[in-house]
């Protein structure tokens, strides 16, 4: 009978190093995001962004407020994913489908929808649409008088978009100033952090009829409207049931500029929404509105911090994600699940 083959044995130092490596390889870590993430697969990344931007801002005021907000929303629900730009479907319901996203206006949709073009013609199949929302967002606060702040590259997009994971996750402008702080809390942010934010996205920002008249018309109209701004808001908002998309500045006196005037009219009783005003009335939230109005400066440094914040809020990297082909819809999920 012959002899069994001879075992195999591994010096223990060999052993030791393969159980490392398969150990570091399923612990690997995603990679970071980085400011030159497109550096070598897409150079022209920045600029093809430029290009887009600027003219759509210069023929289209409200894309700077609209892609802010769009920004914003999308971030807040599930992280800075692209998850607000899926479309719905027969099998799934979207985050953009959500009553609180239905006033989202097209301007935002369209910028990263022409910018996601021009960069799949440019290099594609590289740029995350998550990356477009981030440095449309990000150029355009520029374009319109608004600090600079750090931005950092590599997010992957998202491979859910569900509107019942909205709920509970953006402020509502009925309510209350402690549901609000609550939760911007839930999203790890300070109070004043939540009044810079708040305050940015509404200096150039804009909202319909249906999210203040109540403010104005009752049942209980708010004495803190300044009568001149009720009384304008009333006249604009009078025909809003037959026409929904009636809409006003949340900053009436310098709409279309980036800058602390919003805290300036709050201090005065012309916050246009119930939620703005209150910032000026809290104790909590008083001071920092103040400071504001007294100080652009401060203001755009906290604005930029926590925007910075905000861009990298759980963002997918690596294997987390998909680069989409259409910002849309996912690569290979047809039921949107």
């Amino acid at each position: 009978m012959a002899n069994p083959p001879p075992l195999l044995l591994f010096p223990f130092t060999t052993l030791l190093l393969i159980l490392s490596q398969t150990t570091t390889t399923n612990n690997q870590q995603p990679p970071p995001l980085t400011s030159d993430y497109y550096a070598q697969t897409c150079p022209r990344f920045h600029q093809v962004v430029q290009t887009i931007v600027v003219p759509k801002q210069s023929t289209t005021p409200t894309t700077a407020a609209a892609t802010l907000r769009l920004f914003f929303h999308d971030c807040m629900v599930g992280g800075c994913d692209a998850s607000v730009l899926i479309a719905s479907n027969a099998y799934n319901k979207a985050e953009r489908d959500q009553d609180i996203n239905e006033s989202l206006a097209g301007d935002g949709f369209d910028i990263v929808t022409r910018v996601k073009m021009a960069l799949e013609i440019e290099c594609p199949g590289v740029v995350s649409c998550s990356d477009v929302l981030a440095a449309a967002t990000h150029d355009l606060i520029i374009q319109v008088g608004g600090p600079h702040y750090d931005i950092k590259f590599g997010r992957k997009d998202g491979l859910e978009s569900k509107a019942t994971n909205v709920e509970g996750n953006l402020g509502r402008s009925n309510m209350s100033m402690d549901s609000i702080i609550k939760i911007f809390e839930s999203h790890r942010y300070t109070v004043r952090e939540m009044v810079a934010l708040m305050g940015g996205g509404h200096s150039i920002g804009f909202a319909h009829c249906k999210e203040f008249q109540s403010r104005l018309f009752g049942p209980k109209p708010d004495p803190s409207v300044h009568p001149k701004l009720a009384e304008k808001l009333k006249r604009m908002c009078a025909n809003s049931t037959n026409d929904p998309t009636v809409s006003a500045f949340l900053d009436p006196i310098s709409a279309g500029n980036f800058d602390n005037m919003i805290f300036k009219n709050l201090l005065n009783g012309l916050g246009v929404l119930g939620t703005d005003q209150a910032m000026a009335s809290d104790p909590r939230t008083r001071p920092i509105v103040e400071e504001y109005a007294r100080d652009q400066v401060l203001f755009f440094h906290d604005f930029a911090r926590a925007m910075e914040k905000t861009s990298v809020y759980k963002v997918k990297t690596g294997d987390q994600g998909e680069v989409r082909r259409r910002c849309d819809a996912f690569n290979n999920h047809p039921k949107g699940q």
